[in-house]
């Protein structure tokens, strides 16, 4: 458990419960057998394509997500503005602001779904806890991508962090981040913790909000992809891949820009969190 990270109050045994359209036993096999290909694809291509130029990187990260994403039997439906910078850096002319910053992308967290469905929408360097690295197939591929790595059980780690997120933005990348701490069912969320956004302070970059939302086909939520308490990855994997018609919602808001200089810099990354959760939670 982390000294200084929240821990979600959902558990599998409560926010699990619902019963949702289940598909075949073979064609849960099928769809296991594609995202083990998928997967071991991107890992045999990530040393390569990792010389292309960025935004054609980005392009070929995008098709990747969605491939995977489709092999899982997941329907990904973006909102919001691409074209405001969904596909390169600012050195490219494509994205951040002006000054070649990077964007800080935060979105509310409900599972390990949610990183492959930004990067349908919007690649960018992740931020992920240090157990990640130990994944089975993805932890490494996760780590070649560049993720900067958090250890939740050491809080003094947190400001040489902020300071790794913070070089990224100024290079002109996009950085993704879940301020909660944790993974939520859906049904509730956690509180964005500020601390990250002192990163975009610093870097004086852009913080902007994404909403991720599951439901089924028929339009009712449903908390199936949530992977929470001591759910597991390959449990959380199994109850995936066995789903009939699961849907994401992405929605990417409008980017808000770094506050005016405060007297304290913990005002200024407060007044960012805040902000960015009101308006993930707004679109409810």
């Amino acid at each position: 458990m982390s000294v200084w990270l929240p821990t979600a109050t959902c558990r599998p045994e409560v926010c699990l419960a619902e019963a949702a359209p289940e598909v075949s036993h073979p064609r849960r096999a099928l769809r296991l057998t594609a995202c083990l290909v998928v997967v071991l694809a991107g890992l045999a291509l990530s040393l390569p394509v990792r010389l292309f130029p960025y935004r054609s990187r980005n392009g070929l990260i995008r098709l990747w997500a969605r491939v995977l994403l489709h092999t899982l039997g997941v329907t990904v439906h973006l909102a919001g503005p691409p074209g405001d910078g969904m596909d390169g850096r600012a050195g490219d002319g494509a994205d951040g602001r002006a000054g070649g910053r990077g964007v800080l992308v935060v979105a509310n967290h409900v599972s390990w779904l949610d990183i492959p469905l930004l990067a349908v929408g919007r690649p960018g360097r992740s931020l992920a806890k240090t157990e990640v690295r130990q994944w089975p197939v993805l932890g490494p591929l996760v780590a070649w991508g560049g993720t900067v790595f958090l250890d939740r059980d050491r809080l003094r780690t947190l400001p040489d962090t902020v300071a790794a997120v913070a070089r990224v933005l100024r290079a002109g990348y996009p950085v993704i981040v879940f301020p909660e701490g944790s993974t939520w069912c859906g049904r509730e969320s956690g509180r964005f913790r500020p601390a990250l956004f002192q990163a975009a302070v610093e870097a004086e970059a852009d913080v902007q909000p994404v909403t991720i939302r599951y439901r089924l086909a028929d339009g009712r939520p449903t908390s199936v992809p949530a992977f929470i308490g001591d759910d597991g990855l390959l449990t959380s994997l199994a109850r995936v891949v066995a789903a009939r018609g699961l849907v994401a919602d992405v929605t990417f808001l409008p980017p808000i820009p770094p506050p005016a200089p405060q007297p304290t810099r913990a005002g200024a990354r407060r007044e960012l969190a805040r902000a960015a959760q009101a308006a993930v939670e707004g679109i409810h």
